[in-house]
């Protein structure tokens, strides 16, 4: 990191964040990461700091995730820088979800993968008419992480199986329905918003006086064809579903079908089951430990770095996964790969 990929300051009685790789769309590299956690501990206990406000340089992109570049050039080396950032930047997922005072996202732009880490488990969630979230780590042959399978497991009927495993883009009313944000405030008052924080207006306040009822979305319109698909007991038997329905004319369902056909295989399978698992976990730290079980075999594997070679490095979009199809995958293999790690498991402290 250089020293202008975060900006940390304070203003007024407001701890101050800013991602600042905006030609990068302000991907999360691990010591952006180890940066705004070392800010988060400082404030603390800070008696001088009230709250904490979070934002992005530009407005393309909030944060539209990890630095996935460097993690394929460090893990086709070793899998250990990769599993370092990622037990790193889960500690500060979990941090931000405990955090004793408001911690306040500004996500306008692009928000996926590890922008939502820094983002939806604060305590005020903001989103406006450029907001854009997904969760789409399949596409790369991983499982959404961050605690994404906490969300995702969270949303109203089968929104996050759905979610999950076709990666689709949420505008900010379908991220505010399905639990990634709370408010929706046009990017014109966000001036005033930061504005009144440091003026000394409680984060509630702050927010309350510049809100706005947020744009239509399609995920609440869309849950009655969500569950006819994704209520099944495997992910195999949801693309069968969405074929059936395509074949009855269905839009949605033929573009679901295509958009999951494109992602690994046995990522989506894993998908389906991390988020049925979390669904019975009690805590975002027991949710992060469980996508590191499969984080820490994923940077020693193929799909991952294959994943990431086709879609970022090579951009060939020709991704040879292994196993090719749905049918291929087993439960064994799903199992092994979401399997507690003993001695390497992931712990919040």
């Amino acid at each position: 990191m250089t020293s202008d990929d975060l900006l940390v300051w304070t203003e007024g009685r407001i701890g101050r964040l800013r991602l600042n790789r905006p030609e990068a769309l302000n991907a999360l590299t691990h010591d952006m990461a180890l940066g705004i956690e070392k800010a988060l501990l400082g404030w603390r206990d800070d008696p001088e700091i009230d709250a904490v406000l979070i934002c992005a340089t530009g407005d393309r992109a909030f944060c539209a995730g990890g630095d996935i570049q460097d993690l394929y050039h460090s893990g086709r080396k070793s899998p250990e820088p990769g599993r370092k950032f990622w037990r790193d930047e889960y500690r500060l997922n979990a941090l931000i979800k405990s955090y004793p005072k408001p911690y306040i996202a500004v996500m306008n732009g692009i928000t996926m993968g590890g922008g939502v880490g820094v983002s939806a488990h604060g305590s005020h969630r903001i989103v406006t008419e450029k907001t854009m979230v997904a969760m789409p780590e399949t596409s790369i042959g991983f499982i959404p992480d961050v605690g994404g399978t906490y969300l995702l497991s969270r949303a109203p009927g089968e929104t996050g199986i759905y979610l999950g495993l076709s990666g689709a883009r949420m505008n900010a009313a379908d991220a505010i329905f399905a639990g990634f944000a709370d408010h929706y405030i046009p990017t014109k008052r966000l001036p005033d918003q930061a504005a009144s924080l440091t003026d000394g207006a409680s984060a509630d306040e702050a927010v309350a006086d510049v809100a706005a009822a947020a744009p239509d979305g399609k995920l609440e319109s869309l849950q009655e064809k969500i569950s006819q698909a994704f209520a099944q007991s495997g992910p195999l038997d949801c693309v069968r579903e969405l074929q059936r329905m395509a074949e009855s004319g269905d839009e949605w369902a033929e573009k679901t079908r295509n958009m999951i056909a494109k992602n690994s295989p046995f990522a989506v399978a894993a998908t389906f089951a991390a988020i049925h698992k979390a669904r019975k976990l009690q805590t975002l730290e027991e949710c992060l430990s469980l996508e590191y079980n499969f984080a820490y075999r994923a940077i020693a594997g193929h799909e991952f770095l294959e994943g990431i070679r086709a879609m970022v490095i090579d951009k060939d979009r020709k991704p040879d996964w292994q196993p090719a199809t749905l049918e291929d995958v087993t439960t064994t293999m799903v199992e092994d790969a979401l399997a507690p790690l003993g001695e390497a498991e992931w712990k919040a402290a």
